[in-house]
């Protein structure tokens, strides 16, 4: 089979495509998966379309596989490829496929099982005399409560305590959830037992040493409102030894330097002229000193970076496609840059709703139109200093701040935005703020470059959640309730057609739901 040049440029935009619709999606040969594509893999591709072959190089820390692509087929959600090994005449089929999960269903359901007896053992020895009804890590959808968390309740007469616990096996970001779970959790149980007592707080049991982010979280939640318990849980002893939930005096976290943008993009100035001249609307955003990233409406296609010299001078080149894909612009890569910058500009500019380019990297997409149109979702920002995705580190945990911005007066704004519906924004919004607060009751923020120059307000920032209002996920005012009176919030529900600008259609405060009636407190 001879491919030509046309098909490909066709080939490489097709597997491109594909990896960008299903970032963690696995590549298999010979019946075996070679290759996980997670961001936190190691594996990264390239596609050259050379002349009159496609040719497709995956490679890791383990392992690397270079393959002539002369054939593709969708199927059942896979992309069958028809390849040819080097030294080889007769075409073989390698696929890109979802990841299936690391157990299976009905493994988890055991280990999910296991753990509520564990759970129910666990609170014989922490709450002695005290009536255990059942620990169930049953579904239920309409209070938002998944088979990932473990739930019960206890009693001593009128006295109650909800419970709530995941177990050692789930992933870190449903450790963390935990905070939203235990919130709705003791709202679910005071609604229950209303007429028969009063449910005191809620006691969370997490895994031993994965508690950092849980903590900070739980300790700017109303103390009033409610006694909040943590435990960390040692899975091997079956023991549980309680962490006290106070705002943490040396908390493990860091701020990553802020680069100096009007230096980063002269320095990468000849990077940034042939981006313009391919993609005149591509937005070029300073990741670092060394990184500049291109992006049409929030999604990164192309990125410019430091490149090895000769000597000791460094020069600069260019790496474009979807993530993890890294393959060098360079004449015969020049014109797949060029047809992948056309179908963006088709797909996200003229809206076509059915292509995996218009779905994908929607947060960041919102995030661009925020940040251009600031004052459009409250006018007391400052359009001219705002800062997107700020890295901050916390223990071993990562966030990246959607927005960080500050009033005209001088005070931080933190801002939080979700294209989708999220169970666990307020609680998110909460842990960056905290973050944020930290750092700038320490005066932080401006050494590491932040706000160079602008005075700040010594108050503590205020916090901006906002999510297309058909998308507020319907827990959101239960968990704001619970949120510390300390944290200045506003809710922002957005139209709808946010991608056409920015029109803020409903604003809460936490005044709204004093009026409303306060949660009863402990």
């Amino acid at each position: 089979m001879i491919t030509s040049a046309v098909n490909a440029l066709a080939l490489a935009e097709q597997i491109s495509e594909y990896l960008a619709a299903h970032p963690h999606a696995m590549l298999v040969e010979d019946g075996q998966a070679a290759f996980y594509f997670a961001p936190d893999s190691g594996a990264h591709y390239s596609l050259v379309p050379e002349h009159d072959r496609c040719v497709l190089q995956v490679w890791s820390e383990e392992r690397n596989i270079v393959r002539r692509v002369v054939g593709a087929q969708m199927k059942n959600g896979t992309l069958r490829l028809s390849v040819l090994r080097f030294g080889q005449t007769k075409p073989s089929t390698i696929e890109l496929c979802e990841r299936p999960e690391g157990q299976s269903p009905s493994a988890k359901k055991a280990a999910r099982a296991m753990y509520a007896g564990v759970l129910q053992r666990l609170l014989q020895r922490e709450f002695p005399g005290w009536t255990i009804d059942r620990v169930t890590t049953a579904a239920d959808l309409e209070h938002s409560f998944g088979p990932a968390y473990a739930r019960g309740l206890v009693h001593l007469g009128r006295r109650y305590f909800a419970v709530a616990g995941a177990a050692h096996g789930e992933p870190q970001p449903t450790i963390e959830g935990l905070a939203t779970i235990a919130v709705l959790w003791l709202e679910r149980c005071r609604e229950r037992v209303a007429d028969k007592g009063h449910v005191e707080g809620v006691a969370v049991f997490a895994p031993k040493g994965r508690t950092a982010a849980l903590l900070l979280r739980m300790a700017h939640l109303n103390q009033q409102a409610a006694k909040w318990r943590l435990l960390e849980v040692d899975a091997h002893s079956e023991s549980a030894r309680e962490i006290d939930v106070a705002p943490p005096e040396n908390l493990a976290t860091r701020l990553v330097h802020c680069p100096d943008e009007v230096r980063t993009l002269e320095r990468f100035a000849g990077s940034v002229r042939k981006m313009r001249e391919i993609a005149p609307r591509a937005d070029a955003i300073v990741v670092s000193t060394a990184e500049v990233s291109f992006r049409m409406q929030g999604l990164e296609f192309a990125r410019a970076m430091v490149a090895p010299g000769d000597g000791f001078r460094t020069g600069e080149k260019i790496v474009f496609g979807a993530a993890p894909a890294e393959y060098e612009l360079n004449p015969d890569t020049e014109p797949l840059l060029r047809q992948l910058v056309a179908r963006l500009v088709e797909t996200r500019t003229q809206r076509n709703r059915l292509h995996p380019f218009y779905r994908i990297a929607s947060e960041r997409w919102l995030e661009s139109i925020v940040r251009r149109e600031l004052t459009m979702l409250d006018d007391r920002l400052d359009s001219t200093r705002v800062y997107e995705q700020v890295p901050a580190f916390a223990a071993s945990d990562r966030a990246m701040i959607d927005l960080l911005g500050v009033t005209r007066d001088g005070r931080l704004a933190v801002i939080e935005l979700k294209a989708e519906e999220d169970l666990h924004l307020p609680i998110q919004g909460l842990d960056y703020w905290a973050r944020v607060r930290w750092h700038h009751r320490r005066g932080e923020l401006q050494r590491h470059g932040y706000f160079a120059g602008r005075e700040l307000s010594p108050l503590d920032p205020i916090l901006i959640l906002a999510a297309p209002s058909l998308h507020v996920h319907p827990a959101t005012s239960t968990v704001l309730r619970y949120m510390s009176p300390e944290i200045e919030w506003e809710l922002l529900g957005l139209d709808e057609h946010w991608r056409d600008g920015i029109r803020v259609i409903f604003r809460k405060r936490p005044a709204d739901f004093a009026r409303q009636g306060a949660t009863r407190s402990v």
